[in-house]
């Protein structure tokens, strides 16, 4: 008797599912997720699950794993204090982009938060060309003092990207050296060791995004990691990709940039054998959890698959399904800006203390809460 685990742990709600390979049997059910530490409520669900078909430990053979925790973080602006390491003449980049306005004729429209302050984005002489020629060398004793700034002013991540990197990463390499021998406590990642490709503000805000996320995931990684040891699984444990495939724990730790659509690209790639097996293959696939909506269009029974994306506002290279978030879901807030207007998320109430309607202690209200007194919802149950 083999049984599969997948678990699918958002922001609200962790679902687990149970397949026996050998009768086809299956079983799933949802246990309330536990923000404070994603990892209990994922325990605890598979705790459930194997009591609940009588099965033990040993007999999983597999367990598969989306979550939403970096989706989540970069949405909600819950990632760590981030340094950047970069090109002398290149920090504001960063906040310069492309030059283009997110919307050309809306007046009223906000940029995305800059994931680092500008006086964290520090600049060192080094150029490298086109074609990996050498015109300024990396200059060490430069590279330390912004090292050394950067750790005495608390930053917890650094990312590094300088110019054609990806086309002669020896200077960025030297940048992980030192780092590594100055200030080993802080996750660091390199641009090319992320996004290895052009387009330098696309490169960059890569790399910054999977600094700002990386303790957040590898510190919910290692927890995961330690409860399912402690359930008895052996069976190695696997995280999906925003492209639908799945890395091992130790790669999704590294690279936390290419879990973003972690959880919604699981949604979608069931949409594609659910189409197939209904014979719909044109499907737009709508999943609405409790603190983010994501939005799908199938194809001929194929989703779009994208080398490079814009989550949230921030531009991502990476393998993704061409999925669509929001920070609107049943769980958002809903509040009243400074200019009067009502606005919805993407701060959300998450599990604790949840909608107002749990009666946990929350009292702002979220849509779910709205659906509650239109009766959308029964308020009873």
């Amino acid at each position: 008797m083999v049984w599969r685990i997948g678990v699918d742990s958002g922001g609200t709600f962790t679902d687990v599912c149970l397949f026996e390979t050998e009768t086809g049997r299956v079983e799933v059910w949802k246990v309330p997720s536990t923000p404070d530490d994603p990892s209990r409520g994922i325990a605890q669900g598979i705790a459930e699950g194997i009591a609940r078909v009588g099965a033990s430990p040993a007999d999983v053979g597999y367990f598969g794993h989306g979550t939403t925790v970096a989706t989540n973080a970069l949405i909600q602006h819950r990632g760590v204090k981030t340094g950047l390491i970069t090109t002398d003449g290149f920090r504001d980049l960063l906040e310069i982009g492309r030059q283009k306005r997110p919307d050309l004729y809306d007046l009223q429209t906000d940029k995305p938060e800059i994931l680092v302050t500008r006086d964290l984005r520090l600049e060192v002489p080094e150029r490298v060309h086109h074609d990996g020629r050498v015109e300024t060398p990396l200059d060490t004793e430069a590279l330390r003092a912004a090292i050394r700034r950067l750790k005495s002013e608390g930053v917890k991540s650094v990312a590094v990207c300088f110019l054609y990197g990806f086309v002669r990463p020896d200077h960025e390499n030297e940048a992980m050296r030192l780092i590594a021998e100055e200030f080993p406590e802080a996750f660091a990642c390199a641009s090319h060791q992320v996004a290895p490709e052009f387009r330098e503000f696309e490169r960059l805000s890569t790399a910054v995004v999977n600094a700002y996320l990386g303790p957040v995931m590898q510190g919910y990684i290692t927890r995961l990691a330690a409860r399912v040891k402690d359930l008895g699984i052996t069976a190695t444990p696997h995280l999906t990709q925003s492209n639908g495939g799945v890395i091992g724990f130790d790669a999704a730790a590294r690279l936390p940039v290419r879990t973003v659509l972690s959880g919604p690209s699981t949604g979608v790639v069931g949409a594609q054998a659910i189409g197939k097996l209904a014979g719909i293959p044109d499907l737009i696939t709508f999943d609405m959890g409790g603190t983010s909506t994501d939005v799908a269009l199938l194809t001929n029974g194929e989703c779009r698959l994208a080398s490079e994306a814009t989550i949230h506002g921030y531009p991502i290279k990476a393998p993704m399904l061409d999925i669509h978030t929001v920070g609107a879901g049943g769980g958002s807030i809903a509040y009243v800006d400074s200019g009067g207007l009502l606005k919805v998320g993407p701060r959300s109430a998450g599990a604790s203390p949840g909608p107002v309607a749990y009666d946990l202690g929350n009292t702002e209200p979220t849509v779910t809460d709205a659906n509650v007194v239109l009766q959308t919802l029964n308020p009873e149950y």
